[in-house]
């Protein structure tokens, strides 16, 4: 990726931030930075404190519970997304399947966003309250 724009293009499909206008998704695209890994480079550890959330550009991730696989992940799959909320343990390992172009979110810029524009906040916790809905109704039925 060259630019911020293709930055935005990207977010536009990550489902967290469905919700958020072209103006707000550049804004998240400045908060951000691109790191390209190798196949086997760890993202997240189970239980270890998250500090930022990944969103897969290119490439694939495994997400792995338990030592389990429950997941395999391509472009536009946000995987850390609770670690810009706050600072507990992450619930997934998640490690590169192949070499791949990661645009990183630290929660500090991220919290700065919504400090800036407090839209993007509403819309993110509309997001979180809709995908609570659907583990829910998963669950319970």
């Amino acid at each position: 990726m060259a630019n911020k724009k293709a930055y935005v293009d990207n977010l536009r499909n990550v489902p967290l931030f469905n919700g958020c206008t072209n103006k707000e998704l550049d804004r998240i695209a400045r908060s951000g930075d691109e790191v390209k890994m190798t196949a086997g480079t760890l993202l997240a550890d189970q239980g270890q404190t998250g500090r930022e959330a990944f969103v897969v550009l290119e490439g694939a991730v495994s997400v792995r519970r338990n030592g389990r696989k429950v997941a395999t992940l391509g472009p536009g799959a946000i995987v850390g997304e609770l670690s810009l909320l706050d600072h507990g343990p992450r619930t997934a390992t998640v490690t590169c399947d192949t070499d791949a172009t990661i645009f990183v979110i630290s929660q500090r810029h991220f919290l700065a966003v919504i400090d800036d524009v407090p839209t993007i906040g509403h819309k993110l916790l509309a997001s979180l309250a809709g995908r609570i809905r659907e583990l829910d109704r998963a669950y319970y039925g």
